[in-house]
């Protein structure tokens, strides 16, 4: 059931197929050991999938369906980057599936196929880029990706699955090696960021310690990193139940406290779910206004300010770009702004496959209305954070020189970019894990 489970997400082309794995697992009443494998399988094939492309192409380069292609790569995403499956239970699951979806007479083709990739892999790394598969030790026996000596961007395509125009500009920005470090740390979950809301870092790591899970901290004071698969432990914690703790990267975090909230004040949250960065603000002492675009995605910043014990005090409006609030004015907005979430693609890794010409043309009309009405929205005097988890200059600090050029009144106090950085080194410690921009903005 799981492995078909994760044929129809990823043959059905949705945009968020993580988040069906919690609405089909949900639907199918699917026991949380399942629906982790569920979610790791997905997740791999995501974050792999220019990967395991190129495997398939150069195994079997006459294969064109689709259909059997998906089966394909949910077979070798679990062959080749998930421990503990083996080679029998990978391919009964897969012949299983692909005689439910497409009949007995294709299963042949499955089975040949996985027995040939068996017979092509030594677990070792060879130190030929062209067959060792990036972050596991495993090679192939041939050549599967291009020469990176020759072809270097469209190597780093296949080998680190991420698309050669992203990669591009990465490079141009930051230089290869930190574009390829980049590429690298979002071929895994990254870890997991938790924000210590009430009490001591201290304390809350000793209380996740004697759960077994082993949290380190991270650069902001209120920030531990503890490892990825400690997500359920943490999430079914008291610490995490009571409201002490709550999931949020160092990036988020930095963004909304920017705002620099205080007491009494009037502040609004313009895109505010899934809650985190409202909560911030609450826990100011401010009043908040919250908004979103729909009543579905502003039930998740209930959920979440209930769990913190932050629900009093904050007003709710399912509205899109602040419609619904007319002329009212506030002390502060924090825009946190749809992005290309070119940040985050360790936890979003969905993303990279929609970034393009067509995706940041749409983007940028929305980002440039939100500014311009949050704008309208702050009292003179008053101040107004732009926030993303994209690394992308035009989201960015290009987006607020263009806002700042056609809105003379206004000036930049602070803006911050902030790489995903999850290495653990003596002088810096270890995160954020999340990257992203903000800026702040005041109004004369």
């Amino acid at each position: 059931m799981t492995r078909l489970a994760a044929y129809t997400i990823l043959r059905s082309g949705s945009t968020t197929p993580l988040r069906d794995v919690d609405r089909m697992g949900d639907s199918l009443d699917v026991d949380a050991r399942d629906r982790g494998l569920l979610r790791r399988i997905v997740g791999t094939e995501v974050r792999r999938r220019a990967t395991l492309r190129a495997i398939v192409h150069a195994v079997a380069p006459a294969l064109k369906s689709v259909e059997m292609m998906t089966h394909l790569h949910v077979a070798l995403a679990q062959a080749l980057f998930l421990d503990r499956i083996p080679p029998h239970a990978v391919l009964s699951e897969c012949s299983e599936a692909v005689r439910t979806t497409l009949g007995p007479s294709k299963v042949r083709i499955a089975r040949e196929f996985l027995k040939s990739i068996y017979e092509r892999i030594e677990n070792a790394q060879s130190g030929d880029p062209r067959r060792d598969l990036v972050g596991r030790n495993l090679s192939f026996r041939e050549p599967v990706f291009r020469d990176p000596a020759a072809h270097p961007l469209l190597w780093a395509e296949e080998a680190l699955s991420m698309p050669a125009p992203m990669l591009k500009r990465w490079i141009a920005r930051h230089g290869e090696q930190r574009a390829l470090a980049l590429a690298r740390l979002a071929l895994d979950e990254s870890p997991l960021s938790i924000r210590v809301v009430r009490g001591e870092r201290a304390e809350v790591a000793s209380e996740l310690a004697a759960l077994g899970v082993t949290a380190r901290e991270g650069l902001h004071a209120r920030i531990l990193v503890a490892p990825s698969s400690a997500a359920e432990l943490v999430t079914s914690s008291a610490a995490f139940t009571e409201g002490r703790i709550t999931i949020q990267g160092e990036s988020a975090l930095r963004a909304a406290e920017a705002l620099q909230a205080q007491a009494g004040e009037e502040l609004l949250d313009l895109c505010a779910a899934p809650g985190g960065k409202t909560a911030v603000l609450r826990a100011s002492g401010a009043r908040v206004v919250a908004c979103d675009s729909s009543a579905t995605r502003l039930e998740r910043v209930t959920s979440t300010l209930a769990r913190l014990q932050l629900a009093e005090g904050v007003e709710l409006h399912a509205t899109e770009f602040g419609e619904a609030l007319g002329a009212r004015t506030f002390d502060g907005v924090l825009v946190d702004a749809p992005c290309s979430n070119t940040g985050v693609l360790a936890q979003r890794p969905e993303a990279r496959w929609r970034f393009g010409p067509a995706s940041r043309a749409e983007l940028a009309q929305v980002q440039t209305r939100l500014i311009d009405r949050a704008a309208e929205l702050v009292r003179p005097g008053g101040r107004m954070v732009w926030s993303t988890c994209s690394l992308e200059p035009e989201e960015n600090r290009r987006l607020v020189d263009a806002f700042l050029a056609r809105n003379t009144h206004w000036t930049l106090a602070e803006d911050c970019e902030s790489l995903p950085e999850v290495e653990l080194t003596q002088e810096r410690g270890g995160g954020p894990v999340d990257g992203g921009y903000f800026a702040r903005l005041v109004r004369r």
